[in-house]
């Protein structure tokens, strides 16, 4: 009886099951000019879409096999109910998207159809933390909307707390979509989080890219100085922050539009879930890696991860998709359902999973061959020549707009870097824009760019007053406001120090401090006051000169910035993986996601089981510490018996000493601390005021050291020279694979990624530091275009890092400049 219970359950689940709809994935709308077109066989005709069938009641009871019917409109019974079969509204209620529902085969466990409000909801803050501080703040960036979301009816929702000593009759946060003002809230929710609600206008939301704008202006209650600028804050919860739409239409994607617009989770992440059940099979990584980095340009999102796995569909939810990739075989008993098409041709489709109603992206076919031509369908249109030069750095997923990428001398205007002409009334006003440099970026030691600034500032501020530069949060140059009466700066030129500069993204903030009579007094209702003291004129500009252009190895931060040298390949990028399980495939996954943001392009590869098939070229290991060729460590300078001693400290173990820290204490204990802290003070202010370092009193640079990690370093990325020295070899490693790809998962997120330099640098998932360790020793490389005077900045830069080289050229030349003197006069009048 059983038996029979159990046939006609599966019957009814597989009947139910084919209502599944299936969506075609047409690139052809996402393709540029002169793209090779989509194969006709890789797109599935549109069908008509059919109604949902109503629940079918599964009773318990002993039935003999009988052919299924189209099911009848009946009552659900109640503790089972059938799963649907036309996509549901792509997000229920809010708890629903909070807990979803747990994966499993869809026919084989039905579940229970969560109740629909007819909203569907997209979280909108790209980071896990935003916060607005100080007196004025601004952050602005872009989401990805349908068609179907574009003109729906969307209603925006924020949730945010601020300190108690803002004050609230004076201080507001406004939001802007497509650079208009949606609504205005006084800040005033001090004690708890406080949720507000704007409908947004008509016609305001457009299919692609819409820019999403919160500024802040915040005063304090009672303080008028400086110091109390710091105390003011407003947090935006990511978890309460989305735009709700009205309809089920809002909910429907298929095509590219719902790789671009799988938007973030609550707390700011994406995640590609990959079912492969073939994914330890040789020949598969390959594809897969490629796929990784297509979807991961398609999305552009700051926090991306993949995860691997071979068993079951997991589920969907905000910020997640889930991916099936296989032959047809493989994937049939994951997905019942599959179309017929996927057994005789390549297949890349968006299926509705039938338990929720989220697509899922289907790449199938009858063979792992056809399976990599669905995967090119979906990859080529993000693809491009290493040669070809980009004009801007993609950023505008977290901060908008796109950074120009700066190759020699420039002007650009700030309009054109997000900044807007801004009547402030405050103490402290702060704003920045974003600017990239090439990876062979060299002007680190005597570069200056500049600020041509437009400004200023009224009769009430005093002198003392001053305008300050940062680069990358430190500070580059100060230009102190001396005048009284007021004053109107026209293109002031400040000049900005270099040394703080690396390849890829560079942050420069422009600060003024404007200190009064009044804030002296501070008599009450001061902080209240609305009468303009500065002002900044979006025709400001931004001036890069020419700088030195060339290659450095190792140079992790070049890597970081813009995947070089990997992103200049012409040729696949050799990539060793220890092995292929789950947490290593989806740690390989993350990082190549992550290097393909910051190249533009996905970076080609070719797997390789041993170092010695490498030979030269550039290439990439990743995988446990316990796996890694001794060789490849040796490369770059780690110690090789960290395969044995490196392992991760638990809970109850100690932490590690470091025993040549231990001892450098006692010696300052035993000779007398005092002494070694003035040579300390005396060097920290050398480096401070002249920028002279130990290593630059250096004739050469010292060798580089032997690295061990500790055990409280959970990952590592090292990079070094190839055994012949004409290409970088960079180590991705950990303890364990479970290490590796949480560590990635943690070192890829937008906050940490910048980070990443020198030549070795560690994170630690207990105390979330990274460290780095510097370069000592670096090779040129040439990048192409070296002329003579490429060649005298690049002397320049050189010499100005190495200052007893300089100075030893110098004696050189001037004793030799005497000598010929000397001898030219002995030639020349007459002599007795």
């Amino acid at each position: 009886m059983r038996k029979l219970f159990a046939a006609s359950l599966f019957l009814v689940g597989t009947s139910v099951l084919a209502y599944a709809q299936i969506s075609p994935f047409d690139m052809s709308g996402e393709r540029p000019a002169g793209a090779p077109p989509v194969a006709p066989r890789l797109r599935l005709p549109a069908q008509p879409a059919q109604p949902a069938p109503a629940p079918v009641p599964v009773v318990p009871q002993t039935v003999a096999p009988q052919p299924v019917q189209p099911p009848a409109p009946a009552p659900a019974a109640p503790s089972v109910s059938a799963i649907p079969a036309a996509p549901a509204p792509a997000t229920p209620s809010a708890p629903a998207q909070a807990q979803p529902q747990p994966a499993a085969p869809p026919a084989v466990r039905p579940v229970a159809a969560a109740p629909q409000t007819g909203d569907f909801r997209r979280y909108i803050v790209p980071f896990s933390e935003l916060g607005l501080a100080g007196e004025y703040d601004r952050r602005s960036w872009s989401i990805y909307l349908t068609t179907e979301q574009a003109a729906a009816k969307a209603r925006f929702t924020f949730t945010y707390q601020n300190a108690i000593v803002v004050a609230p009759e004076v201080s507001q946060l406004t939001v802007f979509i497509n650079n208009r003002a949606i609504g205005q809230q006084q800040v005033g929710s001090p004690d708890s989080p406080s949720a507000v609600s704007f409908d947004v206008p008509p016609g305001l939301l457009q299919p692609g890219a819409n820019l999403i704008t919160f500024e802040a202006n915040q005063r304090h209650r009672t303080d008028c100085n400086i110091d109390s600028t710091y105390e003011l804050w407003s947090n935006i919860d990511p978890a309460g922050t989305y735009l709700s739409f009205a309809g089920r239409d809002a909910g429907q994607l298929s095509g590219t539009d719902a790789i671009r617009a799988i938007g973030v989770d609550s707390a700011g992440k994406t995640e590609f879930d990959l079912v492969v059940p073939a994914m330890e099979q040789p020949g598969t990584t390959k594809p897969l890696l490629r796929l990784a980095q297509g979807l991961s340009l398609l999305s552009g999102m700051p926090n991306q991860v993949f995860s691997f796995s071979a068993g079951v569909l997991p589920a969907g939810g905000p910020g997640k998709m889930a991916v099936l990739v296989g032959t047809a075989a493989e994937l049939r008993p994951i997905f019942p359902s599959l179309p017929q098409g996927a057994e005789s041709a390549p297949l890349a489709a968006f299926v509705t999973d039938p338990r929720n109603g989220s697509p899922v992206l289907l790449i199938s076919g009858p063979s792992w061959q056809a399976v990599s031509t669905a995967i090119d369908t979906i990859v080529s249109p993000t693809d491009r020549a290493p040669e070809i030069r980009r004009d801007v750095l993609t950023t505008q997923r977290w901060t908008a707009p796109d950074a120009p990428l700066l190759f020699a001398d420039t002007r650009i205007p700030l309009s054109q870097l997000g900044i807007r002409t801004v009547d402030f009334s405050g103490r402290r006003f702060r704003t920045g824009f974003n600017v990239a440099v090439p990876a062979d970026f060299y002007a680190n030691a005597y570069g200056e760019a500049k600020i041509l600034l437009d400004a200023a500032y009224s009769s009430k501020v005093l002198p003392g007053s001053h305008i300050d530069i940062y680069v990358n949060g430190n500070i580059a140059s100060t230009v102190p406001i001396a005048t009284t009466n007021g004053g109107i700066f026209r293109q002031l030129p400040i000049r900005v120090t270099m040394r703080h500069f690396k390849p890829g993204l560079n942050s420069i903030a422009i600060e003024a401090v404007l200190m009064t009579e009044d804030d002296a007094a501070c008599v009450p209702g001061a902080t209240a006051s609305q009468a303009p003291r500065f002002a900044l004129f979006d025709t400001s500009e931004f001036h890069m000169p020419d700088f030195a252009r060339v290659g450095q190895r190792p140079n992790l931060a070049a890597m970081a910035g813009t995947s070089y040298p990997y992103g200049r390949n012409p040729d696949p990028t050799p990539l060793f993986i220890d092995r292929t399980d789950a947490d290593t495939l989806s740690a390989a996954a993350t990082l190549l996601g992550q290097l393909a943001i910051m190249a533009g392009h996905p970076i080609a590869i070719e797997t390789v089981a041993s170092p010695g098939v490498i030979g030269d070229r550039n290439a990439i290991f990743i995988g446990s510490i316990s796996q890694m060729p001794a060789t490849v460590l040796t490369q770059v300078n780690v110690a090789t018996a960290s395969q044995a001693s490196w392992r991760p400290v638990t809970d109850s173990q100690p932490t590690e000493i470091d025993n040549r820290e231990a001892l450098e204490q006692w010696r300052s204990r035993i000779t007398g601390g005092a002494l070694q802290g003035r040579i300390e003070a005396f060097r920290e202010w050398l480096r401070r005021n002249f920028d002279i370092t130990a290593s630059s009193l250096q004739f050469v640079p010292n060798a580089e050291q032997v690295f061990t990690p500790s055990n409280a370093t959970t990952l590592m990325i090292a990079q070094g020279k190839s055994p012949d020295g004409g290409g970088a070899w960079t180590v991705v490693t950990s303890p364990s694979a479970k290490d590796l790809r949480e560590g990635l998962n943690a070192l890829t997120a937008q906050m940490n990624w910048p980070q990443i330099a020198g030549h070795i640098t560690t994170y630690s998932s207990r105390t979330g530091k990274i460290e780095s360790v510097p370069v000592t020793r670096f090779d040129f490389v040439p990048t192409g275009g070296l002329s003579i005077a490429n060649y005298r900045l690049i002397a320049a830069n050189w010499l100005s890092t190495n200052i007893l080289s300089y100075s030893f050229l110098l004696v050189v030349l001037s004793l030799l400049i005497g000598l010929a003197t000397s001898r030219m006069l002995s030639r020349l009048g007459r002599s007795k």
